[in-house]
């Protein structure tokens, strides 16, 4: 063990030796001097939209003969396809912007004191639960013997890493399920889809900026509500918030960014991707490719996974007949 705890388990609590603070962690307690994390939580997902939104539109207006043979679709098919002009969609993104604001502002509340102090009280707690669990499955005697032998070592795993990426992937399976679900009954209502979705498919070959384009019904529910109820289920302190809303919201303006790019991080960590969402948009693939933003689970379950392959067998098809 160590000088400072010769034993893991203490009788009713576990000693643990001096906390080690990894790469990722601040004890700052608040990442911008002056300024609140809750702002910056505010902030950041927007920034993230429009600064990724103008890289990809500056790729657009760019004449680099190298990025045609990663286009989904031709630039003259945006101009001549889409049923909104670009100054339609940035006015209302700058409206859904407005709404996220406000939402966050009543929404988030600010963080507990950041403090070594607090991390290992939170450590404490965490090593006593492992215990029990440890002790019920494997029984008292081999229980302690792991406990002894790992009990430091995975408290401080489990408190550092194990727990904040379980914590990333519900949030994740949170917001896809309610955005697939959503997202699905917008299409099967017909009502739902005249007067609120069928906004967002006027942009029938989606670029980076119109991500956020909807109806505000649509993007007050589907997005802003969304996010906050995966936020507060997986219980994120502010960073993590911080850190879900930026991935979340550039993971979206991905999605939409016109590009097959192999070596974008966000397109080849995950299936869904800008080309599986093309295909959405699409006349053919309107019933199917409901999921966002994150996985194809609910598609390949539910029966509306639709994949390029798809496309072209049915085309063959018809050729044949």
């Amino acid at each position: 063990m160590n000088l400072t705890c010769p034993t893991f388990v203490t009788g009713e609590t576990v000693c643990l030796p001096p906390i080690r603070i990894p790469f990722y962690f601040s004890l700052r307690q608040s990442i911008f001097d002056g300024i609140p994390d809750t702002y910056v939580a505010i902030a950041a997902p927007v920034s993230t939209f429009w600064l990724m939104s103008l890289m990809f539109h500056c790729l657009d207006i760019s004449s680099w003969r190298w990025l045609d043979k990663y286009r989904i679709h031709e630039s003259e098919e945006v101009k001549s396809r889409n049923l909104v002009t670009p100054w339609e969609v940035a006015r209302a993104v700058l409206f859904q912007n407005v709404t996220q604001i406000l939402v966050g502002l009543v929404w988030l509340t600010e963080s507990p004191e950041i403090s070594v102090a607090r991390c290992e009280s939170e450590m404490e707690g965490l090593g006593r639960m492992l215990v029990l669990v440890i002790r019920y499955v494997f029984g008292e005697e081999t229980g302690m013997k792991i406990l002894e032998l790992l009990g430091p070592e995975m408290t401080h795993w489990l408190y550092w890493w194990g727990i904040p990426a379980a914590q990333f992937l519900l949030a994740m399976f949170v917001f896809d399920t309610w955005q697939y679900f959503l997202h699905r009954l917008m299409h099967t209502s017909q009502y739902l889809y005249r007067k609120v979705h069928s906004v967002h498919h006027r942009l029938y070959v989606p670029y980076a900026f119109g991500a956020l384009y909807n109806h505000p019904v649509e993007g007050f529910l589907l997005d802003t509500v969304g996010i906050a109820v995966a936020e507060r289920l997986a219980s994120f302190s502010m960073r993590q918030a911080i850190f879900f809303f930026v991935y979340s919201t550039g993971k979206a303006v991905d999605d939409h960014c016109g590009y097959r790019i192999p070596f974008d991080p966000f397109q080849w960590t995950s299936k869904n991707n800008s080309d599986y969402h093309d295909i959405h948009h699409q006349a053919v693939g309107f019933k199917s490719n409901f999921a966002l933003p994150f996985f194809v689970h609910w598609d390949v379950i539910l029966g509306t996974r639709m994949t390029r392959e798809d496309i072209q067998e049915r085309r063959q098809k018809i050729k044949t007949t």
